[in-house]
């Protein structure tokens, strides 16, 4: 007679694990949905809104930038509160966001609206993480994983698909935020009907220094590459107040956490090679994400003259991509028990496929471009998950949510730093190309030409001929920066050290299970 391992309270059966998952991708879904889908509907949004190009700007920096702040402090509180409860108040915040950006009839409240938004969207990707790793083993956590991650990337990818669409159709710009609403409900739904998990009574302490000085370090340099070379030069004093006090914001938010007792992220969290590593890798897998949404329909539409719906669907291979390279290597962990290859690989991909995008001018065919988007978004999809669950291999479930949050907060960081910064590198490579070519036509340039918002269809055909040509051109320079960074990534992934995948939810119950397993060996 064998005597089987001892199951951990807190596993489940695949029945009730897949209960859970559909709350917990329907909440996923919805909140990456609502980062990129206003991507190609922001000229009709704010046309309407009668606002700024500086507003234009702040309508994605804003859920983003909140976004990246709040991941951490939810993560934390994931380890100290009831993560149902903290999930349902995530959704709620999201769903009044939602409807406030819907109505909204000034920037102003979208503004505000999207903050909500972004609140909202860094807890939900914090707290869905931390649920799967309390439920389920890391072993067994690749498939799911997998699934989680092809949800995420199908939402971040189509995204601009679906906002094109609607903005197309004749529901208008505010069902971009409407439809939205429904998958949050469902979760909510879901997730109070099938999620049940044990609650934690442990000492709540807060670390509120630490979460404003986070959120000052991580604001202050997104505010300096937003407006640096347009409201003053890249090297001024205003610069040098921007980078000096992140500096001090960073190394005062370092002192603060050394000396909490609950510290926000804890600095042993960074004792961790495998962590530290997976969080370099994961600043160049935010930009790879993000950047690619942003650019590459920016690029479709100006340099090619695509509608906005047309623009989402050339881009469909980054998503098909995406999904074969996550669920595909998580079935393939599950089965094996071997990630690192798949972290490798999936860099190697990434560089490969924005160094391809590198080269990619006004005339480049598309069936080259749909080669080059199908190798980043398979490596796109080999590693944003899996980095997530080898550091979550590393930790017992009581600390699970720290550090994936750790990691989600960089991702996020990586990707809202990186669209400022590659889109500042884009302006002033486009106002350059514009400027040689209209001298070329014989054209004077003024002052704020290049600055102001592009309206092709009212431009002379010589000069708008100008412009695609310099968008066109342009945008391959940013791609290649991107790849610069992702060979920082395969650096960092290639020198993680692989341990295996455990087969219990806690850390220590792996133990136990080997010693009640050897009697069956021997049997």
């Amino acid at each position: 007679m064998t005597t089987a391992p001892p199951q951990s309270h807190d596993e489940l059966d695949h029945r009730a694990i897949m209960e859970v998952m559909v709350g917990l991708l329907a909440a996923l879904f919805t909140a990456m949905l609502s980062s990129t889908i206003v991507a190609n509907a922001l000229p009709t949004i704010i046309g309407d809104l009668e606002g700024t190009q500086s507003q234009y700007t702040w309508v994605v920096t804003t859920s983003l930038l909140a976004m990246t702040v709040s991941t951490p402090i939810w993560a934390k509180l994931s380890d100290l509160l009831n993560k149902k409860l903290l999930v349902q108040i995530a959704l709620i915040a999201f769903v009044v966001g939602s409807v406030m950006a819907g109505f909204a009839h000034d920037v102003p409240t979208l503004l505000v609206a999207r903050g909500l938004q972004g609140l909202a969207m860094g807890g939900l990707t914090a707290l869905a993480q931390a649920i799967i790793a309390s439920i389920i083993p890391p072993r067994e956590r690749g498939r799911y994983n997998g699934y989680m991650g092809a949800v995420m990337t199908l939402a971040t990818v189509s995204g601009p698909l679906v906002g094109g669409v609607i903005v197309d159709s004749a529901l208008g710009w505010r069902w971009t935020f409407f439809v939205c609403v429904p998958f949050a409900v469902v979760s909510l739904v879901v997730l109070q009907r099938y999620l049940k998990l044990p609650t934690l009574v442990k000492d709540v302490s807060v670390d509120y220094a630490g979460a404003i000085l986070i959120a000052i370090a991580a604001s202050l340099p997104l505010l300096w590459v937003t407006f640096a070379g347009s409201s003053y030069a890249w090297v001024s004093w205003q610069s040098a107040l921007f980078v000096g006090g992140t500096v001090v914001a960073a190394l005062a938010f370092v002192l603060v956490e050394s000396k909490v007792r609950e510290p926000l992220v804890p600095l042993k969290v960074f004792k961790d090679r495998t962590t530290t590593l997976a969080i370099v890798a994961s600043i160049a897998v935010g930009i790879g994400m993000f950047g690619s949404s942003v650019f590459l329909g920016q690029y479709l539409q100006v340099a090619r003259s695509y509608s906005p719906t047309e623009a989402g669907l050339i881009t469909i291979p980054i998503m098909l991509g995406s999904l074969v390279g996550t669920i595909g290597s998580g079935q393939l962990i599950a089965r094996h028990g071997k990630w690192k290859v798949f972290l490798v690989s999936g860099a190697a991909l990434l560089i490969g496929g924005l160094g391809l995008l590198g080269t990619i001018d006004h005339a480049t065919p598309l069936w080259q471009m749909w080669i080059f988007m199908t190798l980043m978004g398979l490596g796109l999809g080999m590693l944003m998950q899996n980095l997530v669950l080898a550091v979550q291999n590393t930790v017992d479930v009581t600390e699970v949510g720290m550090t994936s949050g750790a990691v989600s907060f960089f991702r996020s960081l990586g990707g809202t730093i990186g669209v400022s910064v590659l889109g500042a590198v884009l302006a002033a490579s486009v106002k350059e190309k514009i400027t040689a070519g209209l001298r070329q036509l014989g054209i004077p340039m003024s002052g704020s030409a290049g600055g102001g918002t592009l309206d092709l269809a009212n431009m002379p055909e010589p000069v708008a001929h100008v412009v695609r040509l310099a968008y066109g051109d342009a945008t391959g320079e940013i791609f290649l920066i991107a790849a610069g960074v992702a060979v920082v990534a395969l650096i960092a992934v290639a020198f993680i050290k692989e341990v295996p995948l455990r087969t219990t939810v806690r850390k220590h119950d792996d133990a136990s299970a080997d010693s009640v397993r050897e009697p069956e060996t021997v049997a």
